[in-house]
């Protein structure tokens, strides 16, 4: 699988990536043998990609992320992870965990930018995966944390990256103008953009990627099917965007983008994986993978061939927004 550089860093990343959320649990019970089965198929597949972070299952997606991985050959994958949310103990449970994951709450999320936190986030982080090094670092979710994660959590983490103790460092979130901040204003290497370069919402194109490309700084794009809208041929009533239901406009503007995609040959999802790639600032898609199955569909829909014409029938129809660049930012078939 091809692969690309984050700029200014030693660390490529497959152009898709795995997303470990899914396995600590989210929104339902993974058994452990489909989770370890799923890292296995992306590997077959040629994904070198891995995304964790302790806020997934309460660190359950890094202990089976790390324990799927030990035995692999460490200088031929990449691993990031996150920090911002220390793991404490829960000192009242109420036996599930309330953030969406099913698991056991004796632990409890602890927001913390600070250098200590940032610190001890990591060794927990490598003690959880049982791996001898973390290659990327983000800042997760600082919307409510700039000045401590600006100030504080990213000179920490250039300073680990100096040190060679990791690759490179930057902030994942659902917003961009914060992760345009992040690339301006501080030693950031990439930000994780959740949501807001997709096929339904190009609003990164109003900072976050102009940043990028004005900085000589990477992204990398997450949630390119905004909670579900995009991941079918054929979307319909009651499918979620955003993490909730899809207003009626949303769903019909997701339709008609699903029958351009059908006059040239391909399909609504498949497009929405594309998409991210057609900005060159972005390297890099990342899914959440439960299952080989799972992986084995997402592989399928990442090798589908897009027509550049599809991206200038959407613009020409006010589909997409006419800015979005006319070429590809890569150069798969």
């Amino acid at each position: 699988m091809h692969q690309q550089k984050i700029q200014h860093t030693s660390v490529s990343l497959t152009e898709l990536g795995f997303g470990a959320s899914v396995i600590g649990n989210l929104y339902r019970v993974t058994p452990v043998d489909d989770a370890t089965a799923a890292v296995d198929a992306a590997w077959d597949a040629g994904i070198r990609y891995f995304d964790t972070a302790p806020h997934y299952g309460l660190g359950l997606s890094e202990q089976r992320l790390g324990a799927a991985l030990r035995h692999r050959p460490r200088d031929e994958y990449v691993i990031s992870s996150k920090v911002g949310r220390l793991l404490v103990p829960n000192e009242e449970p109420h036996g599930v965990d309330t953030e969406g994951f099913v698991v056991r709450d004796d632990l409890r999320r602890q927001w913390d930018f600070s250098r200590d936190g940032v610190l001890r986030s990591i060794e927990d982080t490598l003690e959880r995966t049982g791996l001898d090094r973390i290659d990327i670092v983000y800042l997760h979710d600082p919307d409510d944390h700039w000045q401590q994660g600006a100030e504080e959590a990213m000179p920490t983490l250039a300073e680990l990256r100096d040190q060679g103790v990791i690759g490179a460092i930057g902030a994942g979130m659902n917003q961009s103008a914060m992760l345009a901040r992040f690339l301006r204003e501080t030693a950031a290497d990439v930000v994780m953009l959740a949501g807001r370069y997709t096929l339904l919402d190009q609003s990164g194109l109003d900072d976050v990627l102009p940043a990028a490309q004005e900085h000589g700084k990477s992204v990398v794009a997450v949630g390119v099917f905004n909670s579900g809208l995009l991941s079918l041929d054929r979307p319909a009533k009651g499918m979620k965007y955003d993490y909730q239901d899809a207003p009626p406009e949303l769903v019909a503007r997701a339709l008609a983008i699903a029958e351009v995609c059908e006059t040239h040959g391909t399909t609504l999802p498949a497009a929405a994986m594309a998409f991210p790639h057609t900005h060159p600032s972005i390297i890099n898609v990342t899914l959440g993978m439960r299952t080989p199955e799972q992986v084995g569909r997402n592989v399928g829909l990442h090798d589908q061939h897009i027509p550049d014409g599809l991206w200038d029938d959407l613009r020409a129809q006010g589909l997409i927004r006419s800015d979005v660049p006319a070429e590809r930012g890569r150069g798969r078939e």
